[in-house]
């Protein structure tokens, strides 16, 4: 597991989490980041990601909020899994029924979200996976999905919404 440069290095609670699943573009990532840094909440990556963290796209995108990022970057996202704790993920698709809006996001909850081109693997969200956890943010069928960047800060508003601007993880 590599821990970034703006996190702590512990793995202390935080208020959001947002879980990017094998990211593909790396002005995408670094515009989340730099969301996860006006929340409050940690980014993680799961590998393969389709750039190099050094990447100059991430840097720009993230212009000097990279620094104040807490980040991690996990083989596998059962990693994410083993650490936060099944019961506080929350799965977004396309194919899910649940509007996001109908949750009750708690501190220390994870946002999750699959690769821009294809979405979370059918294992994360088929027949087997938590039903429950899985949510969708409503679009016209016209629109096949929104940008990454802007489904996170969406997915990320509405729980920090809920979680109220003073609330200290734990």
């Amino acid at each position: 597991m590599s821990v970034g440069t703006g996190s702590t290095g512990e793995s202390a609670p935080t208020r959001l989490n947002v879980v990017l699943v094998e990211p593909e573009i790396a002005a995408n990532t670094g515009a989340i980041g730099r969301t996860c840094v006006a929340a409050g909440a940690m980014l993680w990556l799961v590998r393969p990601l389709g750039f190099h963290l050094d990447d100059g796209q991430r840097r720009r995108a993230g212009l000097d909020y990279w620094e104040h990022l807490r980040w991690r970057v996990v083989d596998r996202l059962e990693d994410v899994v083993d650490e936060l704790g099944v019961d506080r993920l929350w799965s977004f698709s396309t194919k899910a029924h649940r509007p996001y809006t109908e949750v009750d996001y708690r501190v220390g909850d994870a946002l999750i979200f699959g690769p821009e081109s294809r979405g979370l693997p059918d294992r994360w969200i088929g027949p087997e996976a938590e039903a429950d956890r899985l949510v969708r943010i409503p679009i016209r069928a016209e629109a096949r999905s929104l940008n990454l960047a802007n489904a996170v800060a969406i997915g990320v508003f509405e729980a920090l919404r809920q979680i109220g601007p003073g609330a200290a993880p734990g």
